[in-house]
Protein backbone atom coordinates (compact mmCIF):
# COMPACT_ATOMS: atom_id res chain seq x y z
CA UNK A 1 0.00 0.00 0.00
CA UNK A 2 0.96 3.68 -0.55
CA UNK A 3 2.33 5.90 1.67
CA UNK A 4 -0.20 8.47 2.03
CA UNK A 5 0.18 12.10 4.16
CA UNK A 6 -2.11 14.61 4.60
CA UNK A 7 -1.49 18.36 5.46
CA UNK A 8 -5.15 19.61 7.11
CA UNK A 9 -6.53 22.38 9.31
CA UNK A 10 -9.49 22.52 11.84
CA UNK A 11 -12.60 23.12 10.04
CA UNK A 12 -11.88 22.75 6.73
CA UNK A 13 -14.81 20.71 4.34
CA UNK A 14 -11.92 20.06 1.88
CA UNK A 15 -9.88 18.49 4.33
CA UNK A 16 -13.04 16.34 5.72
CA UNK A 17 -13.86 15.27 2.14
CA UNK A 18 -10.12 14.33 1.56
CA UNK A 19 -10.15 12.06 4.87
CA UNK A 20 -13.70 10.48 4.08
CA UNK A 21 -12.79 9.50 0.40
CA UNK A 22 -9.54 7.94 1.55
CA UNK A 23 -11.46 6.27 4.59
CA UNK A 24 -14.15 4.89 2.08
CA UNK A 25 -11.26 3.56 -0.07
CA UNK A 26 -9.65 1.78 3.38
CA UNK A 27 -6.33 3.88 3.13
CA UNK A 28 -4.37 4.23 6.22
CA UNK A 29 -2.85 7.89 6.23
CA UNK A 30 -0.36 10.04 8.57
CA UNK A 31 -2.24 13.25 8.91
CA UNK A 32 -0.12 16.51 10.11
CA UNK A 33 -2.45 19.14 11.48
CA UNK A 34 -0.33 21.63 10.00
CA UNK A 35 -3.16 24.92 9.90
CA UNK A 36 -1.85 26.10 13.55
CA UNK A 37 1.45 24.64 13.37
CA UNK A 38 3.74 27.20 11.71
CA UNK A 39 6.69 24.36 11.60
CA UNK A 40 4.55 22.26 9.58
CA UNK A 41 2.92 24.63 7.43
CA UNK A 42 6.20 26.10 6.32
CA UNK A 43 6.99 22.39 5.51
CA UNK A 44 4.14 21.91 3.85
CA UNK A 45 4.51 24.96 1.60
CA UNK A 46 8.25 23.41 0.80
CA UNK A 47 6.83 20.38 -0.12
CA UNK A 48 4.11 22.08 -2.43
CA UNK A 49 6.37 23.97 -4.19
CA UNK A 50 4.51 27.09 -2.28
CA UNK A 51 0.70 25.91 -2.02
CA UNK A 52 -0.90 27.75 0.83
CA UNK A 53 -4.40 25.70 0.40
CA UNK A 54 -5.77 22.81 2.51
CA UNK A 55 -5.57 20.22 2.58
CA UNK A 56 -2.05 18.95 0.44
CA UNK A 57 -1.78 15.42 -0.41
CA UNK A 58 0.98 13.32 -0.96
CA UNK A 59 1.26 9.93 -2.31
CA UNK A 60 4.84 8.12 -2.02
CA UNK A 61 6.08 11.39 -1.65
CA UNK A 62 4.48 12.24 -4.81
CA UNK A 63 2.31 15.82 -4.49
CA UNK A 64 -0.67 15.40 -5.75
CA UNK A 65 -2.42 18.44 -4.92
CA UNK A 66 -6.04 19.00 -3.21
CA UNK A 67 -9.07 17.84 -2.25
CA UNK A 68 -9.96 19.06 -6.26
CA UNK A 69 -7.10 17.09 -7.38
CA UNK A 70 -7.19 13.70 -5.35
CA UNK A 71 -11.22 13.54 -6.47
CA UNK A 72 -10.40 14.74 -10.35
CA UNK A 73 -7.88 11.64 -10.26
CA UNK A 74 -10.72 9.29 -8.43
CA UNK A 75 -13.10 10.19 -11.22
CA UNK A 76 -10.90 9.50 -14.16
CA UNK A 77 -9.85 5.81 -12.34
CA UNK A 78 -6.10 6.59 -11.69
CA UNK A 79 -6.66 7.32 -7.95
CA UNK A 80 -6.68 3.71 -7.57
CA UNK A 81 -3.14 2.49 -9.10
CA UNK A 82 -1.25 5.74 -6.96
CA UNK A 83 -2.62 4.02 -4.00
CA UNK A 84 -1.55 0.57 -5.37
CA UNK A 85 2.37 1.67 -5.47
Amino acid sequence: MAKVEIYTRQQCPYCTAAKELLASKKVEFIEYHAGEDEDLKTEMLNRSNGRRTFPEIFINDKHIGGFDDMNALEQEGKLDELLQA
